[in-house]
């Protein structure tokens, strides 16, 4: 009997043992892969899903070691581009549309997880000491937690790689195993050429993305209101008021949570500007804003938005600004 009790635990032993060497081995394979990279650029189709909507963004990335990023979101809904751009002067959120970019004092992309940068996602992995790891022939599949301080919706990401630990995608999910957003590379190359420092010039990209001749709107044709409001607050005040170059609207919110939405016709700009903005740039459904501890602005379809509160959390702020985002609805 002891024999047998012997045995069965070495058997368990073994297996376990087993079980371990492999996870480590898929841990280094990875991180020999990845780790120290010096450049990499990378190009992927980027889906973010809000409640019924879909967001589709075509990705493009170029990273020069160190600290270097140069990111572009095209919106495939309406074609509208945004490139985050870090260099050694700061962060800059480059709108050719807009002829504008908003110039940041930001730790992006290190403040929260980004799931089409390599570095984020390898460090979710490392950082998860209770990961899950499951491979087979011709894939690998790590799931770990995320770091979203602004969207406590997004808690795991599913990582999956080829046998060769080349990525192929990530999915960030909610609490209960559904997708938010998905991230699928389309291609990936460790050791570009081409890349210099003209690559992360910021007045470089704006000759390359010349803005191209669109007549801003001029009027504000339909009130776009929150479809979230939180309990015990209501909408006691709508004004529009016309200013130089076009149209706003400022929406009072008041009772337990109140909160201010300013919604504007944007203005392009007849020579590029640099705008000194406070925040971090955050994606936002279908645009990069600007996110305050009790603020958030952003651009989209021809408008400006600002929302503010002196009560509510980052996290209450964009659960309304969301909202907004979805569709235009007539009060």
């Amino acid at each position: 009997m002891k024999k047998k009790i012997l045995l069965l635990l070495l058997m368990c032993s073994f297996f376990i043992t087993g079980c371990f060497n492999k996870k480590d081995d898929v841990l280094k394979g990875i991180n020999k892969k990845y780790n120290n990279l010096k450049a990499y650029t990378l190009t992927g189709d980027l889906e973010i899903i809000n409640n019924d909507d879909t967001y589709n963004y075509d990705v493009k990335v170029i990273y020069q070691k160190k600290d270097k990023f140069y990111v572009s979101l095209k919106n495939r809904n309406n074609n509208h581009e945004q490139i985050i751009l870090k260099n050694e002067d700061g962060v800059y959120v480059v709108t050719p549309s807009l002829n504008k970019s908003f110039k940041f004092q930001s730790d992006w992309p290190y403040n929260n997880s980004q799931s089409y940068l390599i570095e984020s996602i390898i460090d979710d992995i490392n950082n998860d000491k209770e990961k899950s790891i499951v491979k087979d022939d011709n894939s690998i599949m790590i799931t770990s937690s995320v770091n979203y301080p602004n969207n406590n919706k997004l808690t795991k990401q599913v990582v999956t790689f080829d046998k060769d630990y080349n990525l192929r995608n990530v999915s960030v999910v909610d609490e209960n195993d559904i997708k938010q957003m998905t991230m699928t590379f389309k291609t990936i190359d460790l050791k570009p050429t081409g890349i210099n420092k003209d690559t992360f010039d910021l007045n470089n990209i704006i000759d390359i993305n010349e803005t191209k001749e669109e007549k801003p709107t001029s009027t504000l044709d339909d009130i776009i209101y929150p479809l979230y409001i939180p309990t015990g607050t209501v909408l006691t005040n709508s004004e529009k008021v016309n200013k130089s170059d076009g149209e706003r609207v400022i929406m009072t919110f008041e009772g337990e949570k109140p909160f201010l939405l300013v919604e504007e016709t944007s203005s392009i700009e007849q020579e590029f500007s640099i705008i000194p903005t406070y925040g971090e740039p955050y994606l936002l459904i279908d645009t990069v804003g600007a996110l305050t501890d009790n603020s958030i602005t952003w651009s989209s379809e021809g408008i400006d938005y600002y929302l503010v509160s002196d009560v509510m959390s980052q996290n209450e702020l964009l659960d309304i600004a969301r909202s907004v985002n979805v569709i235009p609805v007539m009060k």
